[in-house]
């Protein structure tokens, strides 16, 4: 048997089981050299080399992961996306007048044939030249008021006046059906404040007490929480019968805007006060990942046992949380906790890297119940389109909440961020380029619904991109409804918040690009712009339905888009879930919770 120093000066041979660190290190470790420690310069950087190497190899989405952690890291040793680190002069963001005229003309397309065709009805249909409204005892003009602002900020004043015209003549909310409480809220009440802030016209906010006050029993429920409809003359909650009186968690929480600014402009709590107990009980039922499930129970205010995810029925929660803190100029700081808290749990359980390209995604959680009674959550790749709107919204709460001077440069210098703040900056400027890459489409259009490829999906070998796919879409079959581009505004968004932010020309190019792409395969010959069955199949077929929100965001954005940055800065505006604009004021009422 050998001796123990011959022992000690063999090379080590490791077993099968040893760890790669001490592979590595048994394989590669030299003998002491005087006075040089353990190991040589050149040791070091073959270690380095091999574990670098073999991480590559063997778990590539981990190297992945990992080096983004290190950028993301307080250090910040490469510059942020769309930061400045100099002493840069601030950008000039004027207008480019040809493409912001383009869509002026583009909105005349739309409004003039419904004007032609359905003038006062709630909804629009361009290829069979027909209105239809949302109850059978009568529309509310949802598409003349969700548009009449968008015309004031045009100069449309022909357009503007026939529209105020038919408001003032026609327009009454004494209709005898249910109509959807949100989207009552976002589109008409909060048009009518808009145009009214636009054009100082008390005919807009006479209409908008009216509308509210038949409201305000909507939120007559033993939590506060609203009902999700409400029988405008009859002033009655109703409950929808496809929620099993429950109400989506977005729809509960995106009302306060308009509600508090009419009650600042009217000097009247009691709109205030209905929608700020929504927000409280909401805060009181808290989910310890500080995330929100997309269904909330009116009669105990807790939430329901359902999904979580930043798409349908959770969206607006989060961004409203943000533009509250927003509206009443950074004044109220629980919604400033709220929103942070908020943005720590996207950041830590939604936001994702696609197995490829590493594209920056959001998923959402879906409860599992197992026979045991026990609860489990599932991670599903999916992103709605409606989810375009977060990247943009991001970059504004880095500004906002994540920033250490206010108000930041523009560009902001990544000096200027904390930790959070650049964190929230690159993870929404990473997720305005994954929704441009959902528009890699044979139309250039967008699709309602994304999936991204992950290890587990059992696609392998199929003819699915790399990165995401369309769920469902076969050659040869009825596209799915995952297929559809509906004229959504939610990517435009985020694109005129990322310019108005940054400058960066890149945000107005993917603008245009799809501005095209609208025109291309949406608009029809005879006026106004259909929907899209299919992105990827040319030529497409249109379904016969012009969205409201074509006019009041979409086209909207798209001006803003290319207008000078003096109009409706962001310094002093915040833009309602429908791209209403309202002014930042600082509120003579305090905050009841904290």
């Amino acid at each position: 048997m050998a001796d123990a120093g011959t022992v000690r000066n063999r090379r080590k041979v490791p077993s099968p089981q040893a760890n790669l660190e001490n592979k590595i290190k048994a394989k590669y470790t030299v003998q002491p050299r005087k006075n040089n420690g353990p190991f040589t310069p050149r040791s070091l950087f073959w270690i380095f080399l091999i574990t670098l190497t073999y991480t590559v190899i063997t778990d590539p989405q981990f190297f992945i992961e990992s080096f983004r952690r290190v950028l993301r890291g307080p250090k910040q040793w490469i510059s942020v996306p769309g930061t400045t680190t100099h002493n840069d002069s601030q950008v000039v963001l004027g207008a480019d007048i040809a493409k912001r005229d383009a869509v002026v003309e583009a909105f005349k397309h739309a409004w003039l044939a419904y004007e032609r065709d359905a003038m006062g009805a709630d909804e629009y249909h361009p290829i069979s030249h027909e209105g239809t409204n949302l109850t059978e005892a009568g529309g509310i003009g949802y598409t003349v008021v969700d548009s009449i602002d968008t015309m004031l900020i045009m100069g449309l004043e022909d357009e503007y006046k026939r529209a105020r015209s038919w408001i003032e003549n026609s327009l009454t909310f004494e209709r005898d059906g249910n109509f959807n409480t949100f989207e009552t809220t976002i589109r008409v009440l909060g048009g009518l404040l808009s145009a009214y802030h636009l054009s100082d016209d008390s005919l807009f906010l006479d209409k908008a007490k009216d509308l509210a006050d038949r409201m305000l029993p909507a939120f007559d429920t033993p939590s506060g929480l609203p009902y999700p409809m409400i029988n405008l003359a009859k002033r009655v909650g109703v409950f929808n019968e496809d929620s099993r009186k429950f109400v989506s968690t977005a729809e509960a929480t995106t009302l306060q805007l308009e509600f508090r600014d009419l009650s600042h402009l009217l000097d009247e709590d009691i709109y205030w006060e209905k929608v700020e107990k929504v927000m409280e009980v909401v805060k009181a039922a808290r989910l310890h990942t500080g995330l929100a499930s997309i269904f909330l129970n009116p009669e105990d205010g807790h939430f329901v046992l359902s999904a979580i995810r930043l798409g349908s029925r959770g969206d607006s929660y989060y961004e409203y949380l943000l533009k509250q803190y927003i509206q009443t100029n950074l004044t109220e700081p629980v919604y400033r906790k709220m929103y942070d808290d908020a943005m720590e749990g996207v950041a830590s359980h939604l936001i994702q890297r696609s197995q490829k390209a590493g594209l920056t995604y959001t998923s959402e959680l879906i409860p599992e119940r197992n026979p045991q009674g026990e609860i489990s959550w599932r991670l599903v790749p999916k992103q709605d389109h409606l989810v375009c709107f977060f990247g943009g919204s991001l970059m504004l709460g880095a500004v906002h909440t994540g920033s250490l001077v206010h108000p930041v440069s523009i560009p902001p210098r990544a000096s200027e961020l904390t930790d959070q703040g650049r964190r929230d900056w690159i993870n929404g400027y990473e997720l305005i380029e994954t929704c441009m890459k959902t528009h890699d489409t044979r139309t250039g259009l967008s699709p309602e619904i994304v999936h991204f490829r992950i290890p587990s999906d059992g696609i392998d070998g199929s003819a699915a991109p790399d990165d995401w796919y369309i769920k469902g879409a076969k050659a040869g079959e009825r596209p799915p409804y995952d297929a559809r581009y509906i004229l959504r505004p939610e990517t435009i968004e985020s694109l005129f918040i990322a310019y108005r932010l940054t400058g960066n020309q890149r945000f107005r190019d993917y603008g245009w690009n799809i501005f095209q792409a609208i025109e291309k395969h949406c608009k029809i010959p005879t006026g106004g712009y259909a929907s899209v069955l299919s992105v990827d199949h040319v030529p497409v077929e249109n379904e016969d339905k012009m969205e409201t929100f074509l006019m009041s965001e979409t086209l909207k954005y798209l001006y803003l888009l290319f207008e000078d940055a003096s109009v409706l800065p962001l310094s002093k505006w915040v833009f309602n879930t429908e791209a209403h604009p309202l002014p930042i004021f600082k509120p003579s009422i305090r905050t009841g919770f904290s």
